[in-house]
């Protein structure tokens, strides 16, 4: 079945605009995916019919909320293969539910001389929260080589796993290099050494169904912004066992079961790391997003997505001074470049003017750049919503650079 490219393009309003004078050419979706409609009608029915909090409020409104809120977590419960939505936690995001894992579950769980992998091609917020908690329990954080590819080591990898190491974390793929890691594979040799195993998904989520129970990890974790969703919202899903074991990463209003000065005992899973007042659009908003998703040909949308990808490696051959980071397979979504003569940040400056969105720098990946000895990349990142057209207008965008610095 062919992707009618075209019919998703119409219901993403912010496709629709020019800048710079020029029609938008939208190529920086691994930082942020743009909203189709539904998603945006979604938080706007909310915000307009039934605005109210959620789970204890006996009227009408609050009620309602609290079944979109609730039909929401069934949703992305499903949509990652969970048997039990109880098991899906709503957090802000990959970043917080990382913080959440190595706070909770490490704080109880490591102990001096304990190791933590965590691979060279991670985001920020897959490495930070680890050092933070290694170094308060006299842990260590050791990271898995990556190749000149940008694939991770998995000799290294094998001669690393001990029973030293207590958590491997991994992303599914790689923000900066768009290199699709073979998560299961690696789950499963985890497992073997005793380690349990933490995979961000944020750059996943957007591209290919998901089901954690076959991956076999412990904890998956994804952003709602990357998947057509609001931002400020995401989901981590965890085994149950490990969930129940854990305590709480936030004390406050709905996290708790009964409060005296006495001493005091908390709520069941999910609600025992719901913390506060949720971010009630943001996951009625991620509902939508995730029926919008599924209501998709996701093999066709894959296929449209490989195919630009394709076309883009094909035409940097003719650019003359171009470099590609990452490898030429086992790759989705992400072209990552230099281009010799220019910087990436005045790339990015003059592409904008021509009303092309990409996105420069080190992408919250700074060992990655270091293992390559750069100070950062140029990446244009692909979503099913772009088109040939797209990818052909940043060649054309290139060369009017090109010809600037000649």
């Amino acid at each position: 079945m062919d992707f009618d490219v075209e019919s998703v393009r119409a219901q993403f309003p912010a496709l629709q605009q020019e800048v710079n004078g020029r029609p938008l050419i939208y190529l920086d979706s691994a930082a942020t995916t743009q909203k189709p409609k539904a998603v945006i009608d979604a938080i706007t029915h909310y915000y307009q019919c039934d605005n109210a909090n959620v789970h204890r409020a006996a009227h009408a409104l609050s009620s309602r909320a609290t079944s979109a809120f609730e039909a929401s977590r069934q949703l992305v419960a499903d949509f990652l293969g969970s048997p039990d939505p109880a098991q899906v936690i709503w957090v802000r995001g990959v970043t917080e539910a990382v913080n959440l894992v190595a706070y909770s579950w490490g704080r109880s769980n490591l102990n001096a001389g304990d190791r933590v992998l965590v691979s060279t091609l991670e985001h920020h917020s897959d490495i930070v929260p680890w050092q933070l908690v290694c170094a308060e329990r006299g842990a260590e954080v050791v990271a898995i080589p990556v190749s000149d590819e940008g694939v991770i080591d998995q000799a290294a990898y094998d001669e690393l796993l001990d029973e030293r190491v207590k958590m491997v974390a991994v992303n599914h793929v790689s923000n900066a290099l768009g290199t699709v890691n073979p998560v299961k594979e690696m789950v499963a040799k985890a497992k073997a050494a005793g380690a349990l195993c933490m995979v961000d998904g944020a750059q996943a989520v957007a591209h290919w169904p998901l089901d954690v129970i076959d991956l076999g990890c412990d904890f998956y974790a994804f952003s709602g912004h990357k998947l057509f969703g609001p931002t400020g919202v995401g989901a981590l899903w965890g085994r149950r066992k490990l969930l129940e074991a854990m305590p709480p990463f936030f004390g406050g209003g709905e996290m708790i079961d009964r409060v005296s000065f006495d001493g005091t005992t908390f709520n069941t899973i999910p609600f025992k790391f719901e913390a506060g007042t949720p971010h009630i659009a943001g996951v009625i908003g991620l509902g939508a997003a995730v029926k919008w998703v599924q209501s998709l040909d996701r093999d066709a949308a894959a296929a449209h997505e490989a195919q630009l990808l394709a076309h883009c490696d094909e035409l940097a051959q003719e650019i003359p001074g171009l470099r590609r980071l990452g490898p030429d397979t086992n790759r989705i979504g992400v072209f990552s470049f230099l281009l010799e003569g220019t910087h990436p940040e005045d790339l990015g400056t003059l592409l904008d003017q021509q009303g092309i969105a990409i996105r420069t720098g080190h992408h919250c990946a700074q060992p990655l750049m270091s293992r390559f000895d750069i100070p950062g990349s140029a990446r244009a990142s692909f979503s099913l919503y772009n088109t040939m057209a797209d990818v052909e207008a940043l060649f054309t965008g290139l060369r009017k650079v090109q010809e600037l610095f000649a």
